[in-house]
């Protein structure tokens, strides 16, 4: 996922004017800009499927869903993230054309080269949004799915969904089955 730093940091304004003319995707953490890979076709079936249920799930509430083409900014970490599915329901995030700073759900898609990172320094920094009700890790080696829900004392909770699991993601009361998420999905190849 992350690979060829800057080594000359840069202001949030910079990145974000150099990324609307740039034909490949980079992530900003703290003045530093990284390329993003490209994804295989498990992680963006994955992705997509979750993103056309929660499309047609909330259309029509005032919430929006966004794939892996919209940034998240989380302002105290000075960072800007490409989470594969994100979910806002926040009216302040209809002004901002780029990137979202509201988001309730957050949904990345693990695969070997950024499961560490996804569980780590970047769910950290995801923790600093106020916003943020749940962050979901999908697995594409098998149907597995782990919801951190943020609780009323503002710890995060792990919910884990397996085979046979039906989902359900509080933050916007969305239900489905496991086996809707991984539909297409073959593994072990």
């Amino acid at each position: 996922m992350i690979a060829n730093p800057n080594t000359n940091g840069i202001s949030p304004e910079e990145y974000l004017a150099e990324e609307e003319l740039s034909p490949i995707k980079h992530e900003y953490i703290n003045g530093q800009v990284y390329a993003i890979a490209g994804a295989s076709d498990t992680h963006v079936t994955i992705a997509g499927n979750l993103f056309a249920l929660l499309r047609n799930y909330i259309r029509g509430t005032g919430c929006r869903v966004y794939m892996s083409d919209m940034k998240a900014h989380i302002e105290t970490a000075n960072t800007f993230y490409y989470p594969d599915v994100m979910v806002t329901c926040d009216a302040r995030d209809k002004a901002l054309v780029n990137h979202k700073k509201y988001p309730c759900l957050i949904v990345e898609v693990l695969s070997e080269s950024t499961e560490a990172f996804d569980r780590g320094d970047k769910f950290a920094n995801y923790q600093q949004l106020p916003t943020l009700q749940e962050y979901v890790l999908i697995n594409q080696k098998r149907q597995r799915l782990e919801c951190f829900c943020r609780n009323a004392e503002g710890l995060w909770v792990l919910h884990t969904y397996t085979q046979g699991s039906e989902i359900h993601l509080t933050s916007i009361d969305f239900r489905t089955s496991i086996d809707s998420l991984y539909e297409d999905v073959t593994f072990g190849i």
